[in-house]
């Protein structure tokens, strides 16, 4: 690659006795998109932390080659590494909460790269951070500069983030996950944000599990795991012909917004192979010498590398397809969970009132999957909060089974709250992080049982949603994102309940992890008869899994029906607008002969 402005080459990460990254080779030139693509646990956020420095203290990194625009950054110092982070490399991470200060307001967040690079003073400073703010999508940048991270919507934190890593105008932008919290709107906002800075000549490193997003946004792709990039090279191949037989699974799990939906949860995972290739134990075609040996990197006629004994031979997953899910019949009974004209207000810092929802009508039968879908701040949380009666209307009611839910004394409520079980975005939070898993489900069954049934039901609910028994012992922090949501849902099904609420609950996962959580959902839903509230920006995953549809803007339904028809034939301009504004992935060719 010519004109290269990030050249990478043997890069590796050791924490102990633990290789997290093995041998990476990257390039990016200035204006271009590379982006890594991989599951949790693959090395993805580990190499671009590496590239600036920030690997951790027990790190150890090495590199033969790693430069930035002529600089050798190993052997950056610490005062080097001041002056390149923020000013010549921008960094965007997954977790805005987190990476934001609480006890700063946002504007003083977007305004720190410009003062600390010395780019701006004064009321000049102050108006680059509006135009920051209104560069990043931020509505009302007025307001929103003197607000707190805690008062600010998750997309709107991200935005934020975005807003701060943008300001310096840097060579290179790493963006780790920027999407993922965003609704499919903003998405194009942030995707068009991108598209205007790498016209611009800044080259972005885009880590994504959104496989649609890399597929709008990237012009190369390497693919990783186990810490190995297995496959690279550029997006158009990699998309329609996959090389390695992982990439093919990772395009197979993605879900789609249109075409046939894959049947979900078809590959569990398993541990990376000893001495080999690290994916022979979940490959279809692995033989003795895929498990004797590590394959070395081979090119191919496309201008790929791909890391496999078999490169591009036919690939066959089990992965297959069913239709859109249609409405399911529901018997002439009450609902189980229904809304009459609810409205909710909030309370601004200025004192002024927000209406998040506005007269809401909505009923949910038994065994329904309804999903809820809408941009950030259109009050699809606020609906969970109400169902799970964490909060109460301002008019109207709440009813559970045709009886008064929102309107209980608490402690009439209390016996009931049973029936109804969350499945969070984030289960860390809701978990006491110094209890094992088995103490975590173990707290939501009925006190009545004995020790040794109590432990039979733990073991049977683990194995239910895809579990080995040997987590029972480890705590939250000792899990993976995947496995603390699956431990969500088995305290959630400990209960046998009526109604599972699910808020955006794989939004944060990879696309495989994903997969196999939506294939939970569907066993839950099939075989226990419980209804799901299922609350998501991702409208591909909606299709995926909910037979019934309710599409929300401004606190008011604007569009409701079975997803197949409002999918194929949207009536409302928001909703064909959001459809619209959904990327897409082609389809990859999961079949194919060798190229």
């Amino acid at each position: 690659m010519s004109d290269r402005l990030l050249e990478v080459r043997g890069l590796s990460v050791d924490f102990g006795d633990t290789r997290a990254v093995v041998s990476v080779d990257l390039d990016l030139a200035a204006g271009g998109c590379l982006a890594i693509v991989g599951e949790s646990g693959s090395g993805k956020s580990v190499t671009a932390r590496a590239l600036l420095g920030l690997a951790g203290s027990r790190a150890e990194v090495r590199a033969r080659t790693l430069t930035l625009g002529g600089t050798d950054l190993r052997r950056a110092t610490p005062a080097q590494w001041r002056r390149i982070r923020g000013r010549r490399v921008g960094f965007v991470l997954q977790d805005a909460l987190s990476s934001l200060d609480p006890l700063r307001r946002i504007g003083y967040e977007v305004a720190e790269p410009l003062e600390i690079h010395r780019l701006s003073t004064g009321a000049a400073l102050d108006e680059a951070v509006f135009g920051l703010l209104r560069r990043a999508g931020i509505p009302d940048p007025d307001r929103r500069w003197h607000q707190y991270p805690h008062e600010l919507s998750g997309g709107l934190r991200q935005r934020a983030l975005i807003a701060s890593a943008i300001a310096a105008e840097p060579e290179l932008l790493i963006a780790d996950e920027p999407t993922t919290a965003l609704d499919v709107v903003v998405q194009q906002q942030i995707l068009a944000l991108l598209r205007e800075l790498r016209a611009a000549g800044t080259a972005v490193l885009l880590i994504s599990h959104d496989l649609a997003v890399v597929a709008e946004s990237a012009d190369d792709i390497a693919v990783m795991y186990a810490g190995l990039v297995v496959e690279r090279g550029p997006a158009a191949a990699i998309f329609a012909a996959p090389a390695h037989p992982y990439t093919a699974e990772l395009l197979a799990a993605t879900p789609r917004i249109d075409g046939p939906i894959a049947a979900a949860g078809t590959r569990r995972w398993a541990p990376p192979a000893a001495g080999g290739c690290p994916y022979a134990s979940r490959c279809p075609l692995a033989d003795a010498d895929c498990r004797a040996r590590l394959p070395e990197p081979v090119p191919l006629p496309d201008g790929r590398t791909v890391r496999c004994v078999h490169p591009g031979e036919r690939i066959e997953l089990a992965a297959p397809v069913r239709a859109v899910p249609a409405a399911a019949p529901t018997p002439d009974r009450v609902p189980l969970l229904e809304f009459r004209e609810v409205t909710r207000h909030y309370r601004l810092p200025d004192g002024s009132r927000n209406r998040a929802l506005d007269a809401v009508s909505l009923a949910l039968r038994p065994g329904e999957s309804l999903g809820i879908v809408g941009e950030s701040g259109s009050g699809k949380s606020t609906l969970a909060r109400l169902a799970l009666a964490h909060q109460a209307p301002d008019a109207g009611e709440v009813l559970l089974d045709g009886q008064p839910w929102s309107r209980l004394r608490e402690r009439d409520r209390r016996p009931l709250r049973r029936r109804i079980q969350l499945v969070d975005q984030d289960p860390a939070g809701a978990f006491d992080p110094r209890q094992p898993t088995a103490a975590i489900i173990g707290a939501a069954l009925d006190g009545k049982l004995s020790r040794a049934a109590r432990s039979d039901r733990i073991d049977a609910l683990l194995h239910e949603v895809g579990l080995d028994p040997s987590v029972r012992d480890r705590r939250p922090a000792q899990l993976s994102g995947g496995q603390r949501q699956r431990v969500a849902i088995a305290r959630a099904l400990a209960v046998a309940p009526e109604l599972i609420v699910a808020d955006e609950p794989v939004s944060a996962l990879d696309i495989t992890i994903q997969a196999q959580i939506l294939g939970l959902f569907e066993q839950v839903r099939d075989h226990s008869g419980a209804a799901l509230l299922f609350i998501s920006h991702d409208l591909a995953v909606v299709r995926r899994l909910c037979t019934r549809i309710a599409v929300i803007r401004h606190g008011r339904i604007v569009e409701t029906g079975s997803t197949a028809d409002v999918f194929a034939d949207p009536q409302h301009e928001y909703t064909r607008r959001l459809l619209a504004a959904v990327p897409r992935a082609a389809a990859p060719a999961l079949a194919k002969g060798t190229p």
